[in-house]
């Protein structure tokens, strides 16, 4: 989906609530559709404060309460018990995460087999699974080698494996 489609959705979903668009939001908006990955609420709090100084954080938490709430972006937790979010379109595609236990780069996969082994170990256990949720933790390779960055690269995509 295009900025420009996420855009008039989220304008639409303004309306539908009674709400206006303003510089602010459309802002923040931007800047969280833009982004790639898993973003806080601080880091979409700086990335937008790069566009526009005068949005204040209390206004990026409550656009960012509204993108979730209109389904434009789902919030996620991991084991740093910070909420993130990542855009609709990210989100209801299923895929799975990968951590970084000292940097925190996140990268998003899918993997087929791994989809059909949950799925007959459910079957086997006499579950039939609604939903599910994988994360692993580990060290990426660039923190082991030493190559570690001050901020971890956003990883771009789902890697299929």
């Amino acid at each position: 989906m295009s900025l420009r489609d996420r855009m008039q959705r989220f304008e639409q979903a303004l309306r539908d609530r009674g709400l206006k668009s303003t510089g602010q939001r459309d802002d923040i908006a931007k800047t969280f559709f833009a982004a790639e990955g898993h973003l806080s609420a601080e880091e979409l709090y700086t990335a937008v404060r790069q566009v526009n100084p005068r949005v204040g954080y209390a206004t990026v938490y409550r656009t960012l309460k509204l993108l979730k709430e209109t389904g434009l972006a789902a919030e996620r937790h991991f084991d740093d018990g910070q909420a993130r979010y990542e855009a609709e379109e990210e989100a209801t595609q299923h895929h799975d995460h990968i951590i970084c236990e000292r940097c925190g780069k996140i990268v998003e996969f899918a993997s087929q087999e791994i989809e059909r082994l949950q799925e007959k170990i459910a079957r086997f256990l006499g579950f039939a699974v609604s939903r599910h949720r994988m994360e692993l933790y580990g060290i990426c390779a660039e923190c082991r080698e030493g190559r570690r960055r001050s901020t971890p690269k956003k990883d771009r995509g789902i890697h299929r494996v």
